[in-house]
């Protein structure tokens, strides 16, 4: 039985993801910062940006399950106020960095030792990012330049585990449908119906989490440090 660790599990893109997991037969465990989470089996509170966290974490699926073959890093936080880049606040930046770019490189990092020392191969991490990790939103820069710097956090380690034998993928979804979004609902459907993406729709938790099985079944095995564009074509240069 494989054990899949899913961060920021506890709703809309991590849930996706975790349920996702156990229908192909992983042991998951659910983390996010909440004290308990019902209806799940397997939980354990990790808030990513702190360091004690992120080690109980992991020991707990090492002691619980005795190895962890994949790292979904879902978790992350978006602004708490959109302004521009020219009033932007040092705590919102400090915000973002901590968690959802420092966050995710430890996480990383933690979870590439203990892959590492029960062997390695056949392991997988996977940073879920966003299309703003390229795209420019002057109104939340700072969201911006962290989800910017998992895409280098995930070179980095596809750079450097590749030798033990595990696989490091970035996904960027687009604009999904979930709790986050629904302020702005209004606002993408327009943009959408005037085809910001090729494919007119929403995107879906399930979307995100239909290439993360990819990944976590093995088919991108050689392809590690590739890129997957959950984001209904977004990615397309176009006239």
């Amino acid at each position: 039985m494989k054990t899949a660790v899913v961060t920021g599990s506890a709703r809309g893109i991590g849930s996706a993801i975790a349920k996702a997991l156990e229908g192909t037969g992983y042991t998951v465990v659910y983390s996010d910062v909440l004290d308990e989470l019902e209806g799940v089996a397997h939980y354990h509170k990790c808030d990513i940006s702190v360091e004690a966290d992120r080690l109980a974490l992991a020991a707990f699926v090492v002691e619980k399950f005795g190895r962890i073959d994949l790292l979904v890093n879902n978790a992350g936080v978006a602004l708490k106020t959109r302004m521009d880049i020219l009033e932007t606040m040092p705590e919102s930046f400090e915000r973002l960095m901590r968690i959802n770019l420092e966050g995710t490189f430890f996480m990383c990092q933690t979870f590439a030792n203990a892959m590492i020392k029960q062997g390695g191969e056949g392991c997988r991490i996977v940073n879920i990012a966003s299309m703003s990790s390229y795209a420019s939103s002057v109104n939340r820069g700072e969201y911006c330049v962290s989800k910017a710097g998992v895409s280098m956090v995930t070179k980095l380690f596809a750079h450097r585990l590749a030798d033990d034998g595990i696989g490091v993928f970035e996904v960027r979804p687009g604009i999904i449908l979930t709790d986050m979004t629904v302020p702005v609902k209004e606002k993408y459907e327009q943009m959408i119906a005037d085809g910001v993406t090729p494919i007119r729709r929403f995107g879906t938790p399930e979307d995100v989490a239909n290439c993360v099985l990819a990944v976590a079944e093995g088919y991108l095995d050689f392809s590690t440090g590739q890129v997957i564009n959950a984001d209904g074509g977004y990615h397309l240069r176009r006239f």
